[in-house]
């Protein structure tokens, strides 16, 4: 099976992730793009930047989580990257592609890990506001 799992400081790439999961017996791929925001509701200011932090196990984490979501009998190919490190305004943070047979299981499969990914992966964001102010995320 084709996959592609990883943290990358550098800018992912959304066709490399496609290019990742074609294989000629999908039928569908669904993807997900997650964008950093100008705004957190909870949050007073603008945000300019996020910045994420990792634990150095979170990368096998998300190995992890891309296998077991790969272990569903439709899945194909798998791609998911998550960055690190400052991400700005408009930029990609994640991104999550499924290739399946069929266009249910490509959207289900797709959904269930961007799920896992944000509740299980060892992963803090720092939100940086435009006043140069700062607020963690997820953090008590």
């Amino acid at each position: 099976m084709n996959q592609l799992v990883k943290l990358d400081q550098s800018p992912l790439s959304v066709d490399a992730h496609l290019a990742a999961v074609q294989d000629p017996r999908a039928g569908a791929v669904a993807t997900f793009i997650g964008l950093v925001r100008n705004h957190d509701p909870s949050v007073t200011g603008e945000v300019s930047a996020l910045e994420y932090t990792a634990h150095p196990g979170a990368e096998e984490v998300l190995v992890k989580l891309a296998n077991a979501a790969a272990a569903n009998d439709e899945v194909i190919a798998l791609a998911v990257s998550h960055r690190v490190g400052l991400v700005n305004v408009g930029e990609v943070a994640i991104v999550v592609a499924v290739a399946t047979a069929h266009r249910a299981s490509a959207f289900e499969v797709c959904s269930a890990l961007v799920e896992s990914v944000k509740a299980t992966l060892p992963v803090w964001k720092r939100e940086v506001l435009v006043d140069g102010s700062h607020h963690w995320v997820g953090l008590n």
